[in-house]
């Protein structure tokens, strides 16, 4: 134990570089909390459903309410309730035994809603396709409106998706 305390102290602490983080992004979130609030009048809630990914979309997902993205300061929260849910996003391909549960979680969600679809297997099934086992990309379930792609999409892309359904809401 002293002899890794004294190369400690010797040596010092190291650490790696920390990365070079891609600033354009903020000038793009300035705006949104306001035009969230001009299309929706209030906070947008998204439900997130995993139906049956292999849980990289969600660590991305997860990456949004960090505080360099602090998506909730740009007025998107995450709900636990489909019924308080203005839009559901949906990882992975939809497994049988998620499609009743993902189809009643839909018709829980109150009318207007947003259907996305997140990474390539919500998106087109991905390695899984279609089988016995996967009813294959979200769209084989529910109507969707927007589809992100990416296994996983970084963050950022995922915002830009979100705001992508948002301001489709807005146009008929």
């Amino acid at each position: 134990m002293w002899q890794i305390l004294k190369t400690i102290a010797r040596v010092g602490i190291i650490t790696e570089k920390t990365p070079e983080i891609e600033d354009s992004w903020r000038q793009e979130a300035e705006p949104i909390q306001q035009e969230i609030l001009d299309i929706l009048g209030r906070a947008l809630t998204i439900r997130q459903v995993d139906a049956g990914s292999c849980n990289g979309c969600e660590l991305e997902i997860h990456a949004l309410n960090n505080p360099y993205y602090n998506i909730e300061g740009l007025g998107i929260k995450f709900v636990a309730s489909p019924r308080h849910a203005d839009m559901l996003l949906v990882t992975g391909p939809v497994s049988r035994h998620m499609q009743i549960a993902l189809k009643r979680t839909y018709d829980a969600t109150p009318a207007p809603k947003l259907v996305v679809a997140v990474g390539d297997c919500g998106c087109t099934g991905g390695i899984f396709g279609e089988s016995y086992a996967s009813c294959g990309k979200v769209a084989n379930v529910l109507p969707v409106d927007i589809a992100i792609p990416g296994c996983p999409p970084p963050p950022i892309d995922l915002l830009r998706g979100i705001l992508t359904a948002v301001r489709a809401r807005k146009t008929p």
